[in-house]
């Protein structure tokens, strides 16, 4: 393991079994330093969101190796493998994934309550992420009384509940219209630098693309460029 990585891929492989058998990625080799805000992009199919599963331990490789803050997956239980999606990584989706009955300040408090934190103190965090977010106001309101770009920021604040060392954004952008687009993107550049945490992106975006500092490029399942600014 590299010291300064957050995230190091070895010689990662990913096979799907059904009718016939595909192989989403073939022999990886990937490291993200810590702090590093890290673009991948590439056509449909070609393991953007496999790999973002695997690095985000939502899923196993067939073959290879992830090592997440140093630590190796693949020895982990489940449970072992809930616990470092739990302390260490945050995600945001395309679709928010909000839970529809609850709050905008439930919904941010909820990963905190599953953390056994106090009900005083987790809504002292949640509080204080939704006003990080600037949804301060928009406290007591329910999803379905926000707009897309609302949604997307308490599912920001949400993945920032416990300030995980690594944020993963899977097309983060990709449900809104380009101005909130935007807004989005310039919110998680500033919550990068402001908070240090490595930040790994998803995006069919070009403009998404181009905002971090390092793109990589991936094409049937190969890591075809590689690309610092």
């Amino acid at each position: 393991m590299t010291d300064s990585a957050m995230v190091e891929l070895r010689g990662v492989t990913k096979r799907f079994d059904g009718k016939r058998q595909v192989t989403a990625l073939h022999g990886v080799d990937l490291v993200v330093p810590r702090g590093e805000m890290v673009s991948i992009v590439g056509p449909s199919g070609s393991g953007k969101s496999t790999l973002l599963n695997l690095i985000g331990g939502l899923d196993r490789p067939s073959a290879g190796e992830v090592v997440i803050d140093g630590q190796a997956l693949a020895g982990l239980t489940d449970d072992g493998l809930t616990r470092v999606r739990r302390d260490k990584i945050g995600f945001i989706f395309q679709f928010f994934n909000l839970l529809p009955t609850l709050t905008c300040l439930e919904n941010v408090a909820l990963p905190l309550h599953l953390r056994g934190w106090s009900r005083r103190r987790t809504l002292e965090r949640a509080r204080e992420l939704l006003d990080l977010v600037q949804l301060g106001h928009r406290l007591e309101h329910r999803p379905d009384e926000l707009s897309g770009g609302e949604r997307q920021r308490v599912a920001i604040a949400r993945a920032l509940s416990v300030y995980p060392p690594l944020l993963l954004a899977d097309e983060p952008t990709g449900n809104l219209d380009s101005a909130t687009g935007a807004d989005i993107l310039a919110l998680v550049r500033d919550l990068h630098e402001r908070l240090g945490a490595t930040v790994v992106v998803v995006t069919h975006d070009p403009t998404v693309a181009e905002s971090c500092a390092r793109t990589i490029t991936l094409r049937d399942g190969l890591i075809v460029g590689d690309e610092r600014r």
